[in-house]
């Protein structure tokens, strides 16, 4: 089969690599499309993100769809031809967290495109069966893509309480703000204020949820006193998070999503004397039938998310797609199936 691999920091190759046989309890998924994260850009340009660090060789992509073609044991033969979308994460199910129902946490999880495991910018990958969750033939293979990245909103939204008539922030319009802007609102948010610099980013979310945008300076002074039920960070910027939470009412919640500095200056007084809860969003947990559900009803829209379409020989251009401030997401085309809108 065809993978597009990264060799090196910033160099991307296309090569042939045997297609890998499922195991029991899994499926053999040709891969349909496959949408571009920030984390694989980060892969791409800095070769790690944290301590996750790029070593060898790697295949990125992690926001995948396909089509079952082989099963492993134990494993239904009626699943073969079913269209899918794949949850990245293989947690060990046996630790505390997975047992307790945090299998995101897992310290034993293997997740598609984080060193040392392959990703899914390549034709065929394989997934626990339990994991690979079929869509409706409504549902486009971009649109089944993304619903990984739409399941970190999920998650940030359920991270965040919302809860109907809430007032919720959001610090950046970009991919994830967007999805995090359409599950909260799916939720029930009645306000859903984004902030962002650019100009075209802001008009462009207010169609992905947002009811209205600020400006993070110039409308500084409207977001001080917003008093939100809830604030999101998906930039990662220090500022966004300092006046994020200051722009909380008391009793709210602040959620961080954005990959930033791994340090930053925190108003600890103000957190303290506002009661304010902290948190933060690594992955999801049983996201991934709520927003096909979501989709079905039209409460979430993702085929429109996507900017640019690349095939597998592309892949380098299609990480390099967000240079463009235009752009929102770029989607990898593999091998499309021709069913959806």
């Amino acid at each position: 089969m065809r993978a597009s691999v990264l060799v090196e920091k910033g160099v991307i190759e296309l090569q042939e690599r045997p297609v890998p046989v499922p195991a029991d309890g899994e499926v053999l998924v040709r891969v349909a499309s496959v949408g571009v994260c920030g984390s694989d850009v980060h892969y791409y340009r800095e070769g790690r993100i944290g301590g996750f660090v790029v070593e060898q060789p790697l295949v990125l992509g992690h926001e995948v769809s396909g089509q079952v073609v082989a099963v492993g044991r134990g494993v239904p033969e009626a699943r073969v031809g079913e269209r899918v979308a794949i949850d990245p994460q293989v947690p060990c199910r046996r630790c505390r967290a997975c047992k307790s129902g945090r299998m995101n946490l897992c310290p034993n999880m293997r997740f598609y495109a984080t060193p040392p495991v392959d990703g899914t910018f390549c034709d065929y990958v394989t997934a626990p069966a339990d994991m690979a969750h079929e869509v409706p033939d409504t549902m486009s293979d971009d649109a089944a893509a993304l619903l990984e990245p739409f399941s970190v909103g999920l998650w940030a939204a359920h991270k965040a309480g919302t809860t109907p008539g809430d007032r919720v922030l959001i610090a950046g319009a970009g991919p994830i703000g967007a999805m995090v802007a359409q599950a909260v609102r799916a939720r029930g948010a009645a306000d859903v204020v984004v902030t962002d610099f650019v100009d075209s980013r802001r008009e462009r979310i207010t169609s992905f949820g947002a009811t209205r945008t600020l400006h993070p300076v110039d409308d500084a002074d409207e977001v001080a006193a917003l008093a939100a039920d809830a604030f999101v960070d998906c930039s990662g910027a220090t500022p966004a998070v300092v006046s994020g939470i200051g722009a909380l009412r008391p009793g709210g919640t602040a959620v961080l999503v954005g990959l930033g500095d791994d340090v930053m200056p925190i108003p600890v007084s103000l957190v303290a004397s506002r009661e304010i809860t902290l948190t933060g969003v690594f992955r999801y947990v049983d996201t991934w039938p709520r927003g096909i559900d979501l989709f079905r009803t039209g409460a979430v829209h993702l085929d429109e998310m996507v900017t640019a379409r690349y095939p597998l020989e592309r892949v380098q251009e299609a990480l390099e797609a967000d240079s463009d401030p235009l752009s929102m997401k770029a989607v990898v085309v593999v091998n499309p199936t021709g069913v959806g809108a």
